[in-house]
């Protein structure tokens, strides 16, 4: 079956007018992951900010129960004792100006990066190359620490950052469609509280508008952001 025709008949499986409970819509999106390779689930989220005003930024870390099914490469910014625990904790590239000299050059294969405190020097004129790729640390998520074992861990064990988009969207991977429905669900419930506990002071009416879960090569499924939310 082409492409085409596929996403056809998996799209008449879902019903675009009809908002789902979190469990439906798990269900839905897993059953229809049919690709020939582990798709990730993946949730949009309709905030009701304008993320161009710095009260009503939306950004933050959050650890999913589950993992996120993928390993991530961590770069730290450290020197000495606290390089040394770094390497400890499974940080795969770990160096001060000789690992800023590699980024400059264009050496990029990680997706999260930490810094102690004391190597911010260094690492702001990275600015302009760490920026752009959300990579920058930021003491307000975590990557800028003196622990950089929990960072390490916790970077490795599935935390996500999550990010409101110029159009108040927030998009996240929580999970592969090899993962269980419980586990997709738990995952879903944690990113979705921990993007409403980060509701900005600027934010009026409505927070979360709408929610959608999908797979890679999935459709979209409307879901009900009252079902993932824990009272």
């Amino acid at each position: 079956m082409s492409m085409g025709k596929r996403y056809k008949a998996i799209s008449a499986t879902v019903d675009r007018d009809k908002t789902y409970s979190l469990e439906e819509a798990v269900k839905i999106v897993k059953a229809n992951a049919k690709a020939k390779f582990d798709e990730t689930i993946e949730v949009a989220m309709n905030l009701g900010i304008d993320p161009r005003h710095a009260d009503q930024a939306v950004r933050g870390m959050i650890e999913l129960p589950n993992g996120t099914g993928k390993s991530v490469r961590v770069a730290v910014f450290a020197r000495g004792p606290k390089a040394d625990e770094a390497k400890a904790a499974g940080a795969d590239l770990v160096g001060a100006e000789d690992l800023a000299e590699k980024i400059n050059a264009g050496e990029m294969n990680f997706e999260r990066c930490i810094a102690t405190p004391d190597m911010m020097g260094v690492v702001g004129r990275l600015g302009k190359v760490l920026g752009p790729r959300g990579l920058m640390p930021n003491p307000k998520l975590g990557t800028v620490t003196q622990d950089v074992t929990a960072a390490v861990k916790a970077a490795k064990a599935g935390s996500i950052e999550f990010r409101a988009e110029k159009a108040g969207i927030v998009h996240a991977g929580v999970g592969k469609a090899s993962f269980s429905e419980d586990a997709l669900a738990a995952n879903v419930r944690a990113l979705v509280n921990a993007i409403n506990r980060a509701k900005p002071s600027g934010a009026k009416g409505t927070f979360i508008k709408k929610v959608s879960l999908s797979s890679t090569m999935g459709p979209g499924v409307k879901l009900d952001p009252a079902s993932a939310l824990t009272v």
